[in-house]
């Protein structure tokens, strides 16, 4: 050990006797809020500081910045379950150190947390740790800290035919080149169709040698063309960085959808404040969109594993493609009314659009999904109970899937909501568990009947051992609060026998159904 830092009063016995579960290079202990209380170890060596300089900070800053979702996400089920498993990160050191870090509750201490973080030989199986796509997730981060002096850089690959679009092995490669070259702690991104994203570890993105690695690598596979690139600004300007991390999902979605050219209709030609200038009447064609319901629902089974039978069907916005507008996918439109404040006049519409299904349907339960904003919304709340009071046999037809699009800031109003509706009849699930660390507050919050287990689980979870044990972890968690668990992305037999296997109760996925129609309307 290179560096001992001492709290003054520490249960030594209670702590050593935590850590030798687990032979460690660094050990650490947080409190509830996962800031760190206590560092020894190897902390020069890796880092270049002594761990008394980590006191204070989130544990989270010891590993790299694509993979803080993830860790966020093991911490919440330590907090919840008083165990992480051995799991596979890389550190924020300079070299992304491939590591195992394993945590246990400290005996007899509430809110006290042991984590040991040992080096690896090699990476454990199964791909990065799962916590949604770490470019977003590493600049939204920065736009919550109020960073001003910071810049996404977007690279576009074009041909003579339009986009071009490498194979898989090289756009893996050209990820790699980005986030080795773009300094230390670096996040890239594969937006597929041959575009992709940089975050540089500090200041701004120097793109014009990006571009010339990334040329070389081109010409080097025989593939001519030309190479784009645009520095987006993270300063928010007017924005709150609420608003302002909306306006990023925006537009990431749009330059994942059409590239620059959709990134400049979207108006974010002047980054993330140049959007605010074409805010007003973006809201206004949104809202007139909503108005004239100019969207479809499409409605995929959720199924019992132990039959196959749909016992629900979640309702899917499709918005219906018009000419001037910036947003053709669903994820694009949902992100554009949060940033203009529409979400709540989307979510009525979808609610109203849902409830007529429902009524032309024979039997089927329809799941809509509201966003945070809205379940803190006391006028809302106030709005969908007179709905059901008034038509009681739709609550018998409704369930409320809560959705992690806008964190819940009023956590008392939301759970008003959630109190109200269930004592209405309706039950409440909350979706993409374990993509964020939210819904894991959320379980704690509210009184919930389903989880929806995030994806990026199930799709790899037949190949990793680390995947699996998340799992069962949220499992056990959502059973202790009487939850019962979906599965989504089920796309092969082998997840689905997993899945049950592993105690899901519900599984959704396009091995059950694609969205389409609702049976029976």
């Amino acid at each position: 050990m290179q560096d001992i830092v001492r709290p003054s009063a520490v249960n030594a016995a209670d702590r050593f006797l935590t850590f030798a579960f687990a032979a460690a290079e660094l050990l650490v202990e947080t409190d509830a809020e996962g800031r760190i209380t206590f560092a020894e170890g190897a902390f020069p060596a890796r880092f270049g500081r002594p761990g008394a300089g980590f006191l204070g900070r989130p544990v989270q800053d010891l590993v790299a910045r694509d993979q803080r979702s993830g860790m966020g996400t093991a911490l919440e089920l330590l907090s919840a379950t008083g165990r992480i498993r051995p799991t596979a990160i890389r550190l924020a050191d300079r070299a992304r150190s491939a590591f195992s870090v394993a945590g246990l509750a400290v005996p007899g201490r509430t809110g006290a947390f042991c984590l040991t973080f040992a080096p690896l030989p090699n990476d454990l199986p199964g791909g990065p740790l799962p916590g949604g796509p770490g470019l977003a997730r590493a600049a939204e981060e920065l736009l919550r800290g109020g960073e001003e002096n910071a810049a996404l850089g977007l690279i576009e690959l074009t041909g003579d035919g339009g986009a071009l679009a490498p194979r898989a092995d090289l756009a893996a490669r050209i990820q790699q080149l980005l986030s080795t070259q773009g300094g230390a702690g670096a996040v890239a991104a594969d937006f597929g169709s041959g575009r992709f994203g940089v975050l540089p570890g500090e200041g701004l993105p120097d793109l014009g040698a990006l571009s010339q690695q990334v040329a070389l690598l081109l010409a080097q596979h025989g593939l001519p063309g030309s190479i784009g690139t645009r520095a987006v600004s993270l300063a928010s300007g007017d924005l709150s960085p609420v608003q302002a991390t909306r306006a990023l999902r925006f537009a990431l979605s749009a330059f994942a959808r059409g590239g620059d050219e959709a990134l400049e209709r979207a108006g974010f030609s002047g980054g993330l404040s140049g959007f605010v200038a074409s805010a007003a009447e973006r809201a206004t064609a949104l809202r007139r969109t909503i108005s004239e319901r100019r969207f479809r629902l499409a409605f995929q089974p959720i199924v019992l594993l132990a039959d196959r039978r749909a016992h629900h069907y979640e309702a899917l916005l499709r918005p219906i493609p018009t000419p001037g507008t910036p947003y053709g996918e669903p994820s694009e439109f949902i992100a554009l009314a949060e940033t203009v404040g529409l979400s709540e006049a989307l979510d009525w519409a979808v609610v109203e659009t849902a409830c007529e299904a429902a009524r032309a349907a024979a039997g089927a339960r329809i799941a809509c999904n509201l966003s945070g904003l809205s379940l803190q919304s006391a006028p809302f709340r106030e709005r969908l109970c007179a709905l059901l009071e008034t038509a009681p046999d739709l609550a018998k037809r409704l369930l409320v899937e809560i959705t992690e699009t806008a964190e819940i800031e009023d956590e008392a109003e939301a759970r008003r909501t959630v109190d109200a509706l269930r004592a209405l009849g309706l039950p409440i699930c909350i979706d993409d568990f374990g993509a964020g660390a939210a819904a894991f507050r959320y379980l704690r919050a509210f009184r919930v009947d389903f989880v929806k287990v995030d994806g990026v689980y199930v799709t790899n979870a037949v190949e990793s051992e680390r995947d699996r044990g998340f799992i069962a972890a949220m499992v056990d968690l959502a059973r202790a609060v009487g939850a019962q668990v979906v599965a989504e992305r089920i796309e092969t037999e082998a997840q689905a026998a997993l899945m049950a296997g592993l105690g899901v109760a519900f599984g959704q996925g396009y091995l059950f159904g694609r969205p389409g129609a609702l049976p029976g309307a």
